[in-house]
């Protein structure tokens, strides 16, 4: 079993598929390498938030999503910024009640959401490719 917290052992993307051990993790990455032609990160962060390795998909130096690795589960970032906003409220309706309830209860600060929706199950990912923006459909 890997160890999250030894920031000198970066473990693969199939590791941290091991560790989650749960179908959604695969396939939420396999849906943003696709959709977006771009590739993992794994990085460790020893930010207070979550220290650890982490995986973050970026296309053209924007940041799609960081996964958070849980056992059983994982997290998902997803920043909303000024300019993605007006966009993610217009397609808000079409996501599911649970990602509803944590848009509208994300405080903003600076000029942004940070999103930090809980995956336990795949039923798909709502992918809007003009602003990049992501969603875990929980």
């Amino acid at each position: 079993m890997i160890d999250l917290q030894d920031k000198n052992n970066s473990p693969a993307l199939e590791e941290i598929g091991e560790y989650v051990c749960n179908p959604v993790f695969r396939q939420f990455c396999l849906e943003i390498m696709d959709t977006y032609k771009c590739h993992e990160k794994i990085e460790y962060s020893s930010c207070s938030w979550e220290k650890g390795f982490n995986v973050k998909f970026k296309k053209a130096g924007k940041s799609l999503c960081t996964i958070y690795p849980r056992e059983g589960y994982m997290t998902v970032l997803v920043v909303v910024g000024n300019k993605e906003k007006p966009l993610v409220e217009e397609i808000l309706p079409e996501c599911t009640v649970e990602l509803q309830s944590i848009y509208h209860e994300t405080r903003e600060g600076n000029s942004q959401k940070q999103l930090v929706p809980e995956c336990h199950e795949f039923r798909g990912v709502m992918l809007h490719k003009k602003y990049k923006q992501i969603f875990c459909i929980l």
